[in-house]
């Protein structure tokens, strides 16, 4: 204290409070708008399962069909290396890591779909289905498989529905099903910690602002605490990025969520087509993709709300040239994704877990040294080649904890090359840090 009063100033204390001040409600609209990331781990994809196909043993059937995919058409880790053109020295631990990935945690979200993927019903029908998929994900949670370690591959971490819209034409059915979902879930419990809702085809906020009003009735008349339910907003229609009026609406999405939104999801097909794309050229690479995808991420920066990218309708079926055409296509596709910070995205077929998995751990496995490396200069402030900043360091962190959230890293190794904790990760990434 003695040395600051020893410094001369010009400005009186009051100027100072006064900025506090006049600044105290931008301050907290800051915290409130921009919290960060929540810190929980982020699934690296989303299975999507029609209502009347989803069955107990889906999760461990993807994972066994991904299997008998990857032995028959690359049986070796130089087979797989060769089709994807992964470095010979990454070939092996790629190959591996996918394999036990594929027996211990196939899925690590599943969204079970009562919108495109199951399309209009019989009222009866579709209480039914709803009825049923309550029933079974209760049984998986009730029973511990929500837990990796203890399913063997049975159940996803997250699991939840796709509801329909909330336009005229389906909104009674979607809320309906909804209902009956999550009455389900309650009735054989409560809630299980994975639950993910995904409300599709959004183009105006006041759908998201419904959805809000829907969750807090269900909360209030099942005695939930408020805001204990969240859920994804799909991005799919060109007036969810662009309003009537000319300005971006994805903003204004996530503030009528009032802090239930989780993530925001980009429909592939649906936004391409309503951009006149022609059905052939509807990829994830396609500019009015990278365009909508652009303004999702700018939105979402910051405010704790995920984001993912979407999926390709190539399956990896038929003879092995054929599979191996969609492999490359998907594992490319992947690779572009998580190079622009889209660390998620969807898959439609068993046979597209493999070049994931194999993405996904590639790009963990051959940037860790170096990442560890300018982490650990940079908690010594011993500069080097590159002289990072907080943000980046906040950058790199994230990036070892993404590798260890999905099995593409060990904590021994990360431990091992850079002499910090999980807990010290995660507070350079600025995540909450919690402790047992």
């Amino acid at each position: 204290m003695g040395q600051q009063e020893s410094v001369a100033t010009s400005l009186a204390d009051t100027v100072r409070e006064g900025i506090g001040a006049a600044l105290a409600q931008v301050d907290a609209d800051l915290a409130r708008r921009y919290p960060g990331d929540p810190g929980t781990r982020q699934p690296v994809h989303t299975v999507y399962v029609p209502g009347d196909v989803f069955a107990a043993d889906t999760v461990r059937s993807w994972g066994d069909q991904a299997l008998a995919a990857l032995d028959e058409h690359a049986p070796d880790a130089a087979a797989l290396a060769a089709v994807l053109g992964i470095p010979d020295a990454l070939a092996a631990d790629v190959h591996d890591r996918v394999r036990a990935k594929l027996a211990r945690e196939p899925v690590e979200d599943l969204r079970i779909d009562f919108e495109d993927g199951y399309g209009p019903r019989p009222d009866a029908e579709e209480d039914e289905a709803a009825a049923r998929a309550a029933v079974l994900v209760a049984a998986a949670c009730r029973g511990g498989t929500a837990r990796p370690e203890a399913g063997g591959g049975t159940v996803a971490p997250y699991m939840g529905i796709r509801m329909k819209c909330m336009e005229a034409a389906v909104r009674d059915r979607g809320i309906r099903t909804l209902d009956i979902f999550l009455t389900g879930l309650m009735e054989a419990g409560g809630l299980p910690d994975g639950l993910v809702l995904t409300l599709p085809k959004v183009t105006y906020a006041e759908q998201v602002t419904a959805m809000v009003r829907l969750l807090e009735a269900f909360e209030k008349a099942r005695g939930l605490e408020s805001g204990r339910i969240g859920f994804e907003i799909q991005i799919e229609t060109t007036q969810s990025i662009l309003g009537a009026d000319g300005r971006a609406t994805v903003a204004r999405m996530i503030e009528a969520a009032e802090g239930r939104a989780t993530s925001l999801h980009y429909g592939t097909f649906d936004y391409s087509a309503s951009c006149g794309v022609s059905a052939a050229h509807q990829s994830l690479d396609h500019p009015v993709a990278d365009h909508a995808k652009a303004v999702m991420q700018v939105a979402a920066a910051g405010t704790g709300v995920r984001l993912s990218d979407g999926s390709t309708n190539v399956l990896p079926v038929g003879p092995t040239e054929r599979v191996h055409d969609a492999w490359r296509l998907h594992h490319g596709l992947v690779r572009r994704s998580l190079a622009r910070a889209y660390y998620q995205g969807w898959d439609m077929h068993p046979g597209h877990l493999p070049t994931r998995y194999a993405a996904v751990y590639a790009f963990y496995r051959e940037g860790l040294e170096q990442a560890a490396a300018r982490l650990v200069a940079y908690v010594a402030k011993a500069g080097g080649a590159v002289m990072d900043e907080p943000a980046t360091a906040k950058a790199l962190s994230g990036y070892l904890l993404r590798g260890l959230d999905c099995g593409a890293v060990d904590t021994a190794e990360v431990a091992r090359l850079t002499g910090l904790t999980r807990a010290d990760l995660d507070a350079l990434a600025g995540r909450p840090v919690f402790t047992d």
